[in-house]
């Protein structure tokens, strides 16, 4: 039978209180749901219940945000669903180094960071390679963290221009019965990427890059026969490139440039028979001098906690599905 405790975390004044409950307690709530234990308000202190180790956990989750607080960090979701995420892998004393530093600012000013172990791994390998690949679970990151140090390097002046492609595989619906010119087809496919840099740069600023040839958000055919130079490079859904598209997109790359392939081998749309150019990279390119892989899994969400549940779930399942497989090939 597991013990049941209780603790008392006090908070140290009201701003702390409110910042880290959250509004509607919402806050608390993650902790509630990451942790599995409850938490009951009483004036300016959070009386802790669970099992022993849970209530540990969530104490030690609280002392951290309170330690955010101190340092004018504004406290989300995000923060968070990270700090529960690491008490449970037992990573929560790097959570702190995740705020020393910031990528860049957003629109709004706010400070652009890692939210946890796999970010840091991601961020560092872009820094230090000339090709990384982020492989891994949606939700994650990779995609936004990608165009965040790509608006960075632009700012510093280490590239000229970004490039991001991604593949405009049909998933379930034919390109050809969609209204619109080309552009119009084909921007659908684009949204995540207009998303991340709306949200860091502004739409205004993100259409005057596009005009000045700054930044350029195309599918990946685009990058036919050309070499770039001075650029950073982003190559998002990649799973769903094939090998050939991999090769020629990879074969791309130029002097002083960089760039970041990113996928999700668990969302390959491609049509029967056809193999993932990332699943490919992935044993073609292992080893190669600056060249980065960076694996995320399900602990790496960044969405609300059940979202980490669901990938975990359906993994869990994937994997039943190849065990079962395999097991009937060997008896076969």
């Amino acid at each position: 039978m597991t013990k049941q405790s209780e603790k008392i975390f006090t908070f140290q004044n009201v701003e702390q209180q409110t910042v880290i409950s959250g509004a509607n307690d919402q806050l608390l709530l993650l902790i509630e749901e990451g942790l599995s234990v409850t938490l009951h308000v009483r004036g300016a202190q959070v009386a802790i219940n669970g099992e022993e180790s849970d209530v540990s956990l969530a104490y030690a989750v609280l002392e951290v945000l309170s330690q955010l607080v101190k340092k004018q960090v504004t406290v989300g979701p995000a923060d968070v669903v990270s700090a529960t995420t690491m008490a449970k892998k037992g990573t929560l004393s790097y959570f702190l180094d995740f705020y020393q530093g910031s990528i860049i600012k957003d629109k709004k000013g706010r400070a652009v960071r890692v939210k946890n172990y796999g970010q840091r791994q991601y961020v560092s390998a872009i820094k230090h390679n000339d090709l990384t690949f982020g492989i891994g679970a949606a939700g994650t990151g990779k995609t936004f963290l990608a165009v965040a140090m790509a608006v960075a390097a632009l700012k510093k002046g280490d590239v000229e221009r970004i490039i991001i492609a991604r593949p405009a595989v049909e998933a379930g619906e034919s390109l050809g019965f969609l209204p619109g010119d080309l552009k119009e087809k084909v921007d659908p496919y684009m949204r995540p990427i207009y998303d991340a840099m709306n949200s860091l740069i502004g739409a205004d600023h993100v259409e005057r890059l596009i005009e000045r040839g700054v930044l350029e958000i195309a599918p990946l055919a685009y990058m036919r026969g050309r070499t770039l130079d001075d650029a950073f490079i982003i190559v998002d859904e990649a799973q769903n490139t094939t090998n050939a598209q991999m090769k020629m997109v990879l074969t791309r790359l130029g002097f002083q440039s960089k760039m970041v392939v990113n996928g999700d081998p668990s969302q390959i749309d491609l049509p029967k028979g056809v193999k993932s150019g990332l699943l490919a990279a992935q044993k073609i390119l292992q080893g190669l001098n600056r060249v980065g892989f960076v694996h995320f899994d399900s602990q790496d969400v960044v969405r609300h906690p059940v979202v980490g549940q669901i990938v975990s779930a359906y993994e869990e399942a994937d994997e039943k599905v190849k065990t079962l497989k395999a097991a009937r090939e060997k008896g076969m």
